[in-house]
């Protein structure tokens, strides 16, 4: 029993450290292509996952059961970035980027299932650690891209807002940022108390669309 519940902990916990290290390494690049070294010199521009884990959100919480988590937030100073880049624009790009590696990696793990359903059957269905580990994969970084993109800060989403926002509704908008960690503790709790999912919706969207990817490649 312990051993069973241990390996389905780990079968989470693989493809979420992996994930989050993809997602800030993203940052890290983007960021350094645009002339900020600050990630860099903290050793955080690599995809060896150590420098990435925080201790809670990246190993307790996926122990606990908990299929999602966090890794340590990269520093992007954006006075760095080079000057024919503008820093809102630079903002912009490295704060979409750990977002844009999820959808790269969900798009990774469906292709490679298709491709091992069509060219390896027999080692699939001897191994069906594989096809798990390539499903929550997919599944992982669907939610990590979407819940990353929501337009509510400290999150990407809220950075790729403030980016994109119209001088004339700043000030509104810093209001709403002020209260942005009440609003984001909202958006995480709320849902599971009120039986509901949040990106019920746009889950099966991407699963369909995951399907229909496998039925093509995979030759079913």
């Amino acid at each position: 029993m312990n051993e069973t519940w241990l390996l389905e902990r780990v079968m989470w916990l693989i493809p979420l450290v992996l994930s989050l290290t993809v997602h800030e390494w993203a940052h890290a690049y983007s960021a350094f292509r645009l002339g900020d070294d600050t990630a860099a010199r903290q050793g955080r521009l690599t995809l060896n996952p150590i420098p990435h884990i925080d201790p809670i959100g990246t190993i307790l919480l996926p122990l606990l059961g908990i299929p999602f988590g966090w890794a340590k937030p990269v520093p992007v100073d954006v006075t760095r970035f080079r000057r024919d880049v503008n820093m809102r624009t630079g903002n912009v790009i490295t704060s979409a980027a750990g977002p844009f590696s999820n959808v790269v990696l969900a798009t990774i793990c469906v292709l490679v299932f298709a491709l091992l359903y069509r060219f390896a059957p027999d080692t699939m269905a001897a191994h069906e650690s594989i096809s798990t580990l390539l499903l929550r994969g997919f599944q992982l970084n669907v939610i990590l891209a979407l819940f990353n993109m929501l337009p509510v800060p400290p999150l990407d989403g809220g950075h790729v807002a403030e980016g994109l926002m119209p001088e004339r509704w700043r000030r509104q908008w810093e209001k709403f940022a002020a209260v942005g960690p009440a609003v984001l503790m909202a958006i995480i709790f709320l849902p599971g108390m009120m039986n509901f999912s949040l990106f019920s919706w746009p889950m099966r969207y991407a699963t369909d669309a995951a399907y229909a990817v496998i039925r093509v490649v995979g030759g079913l």
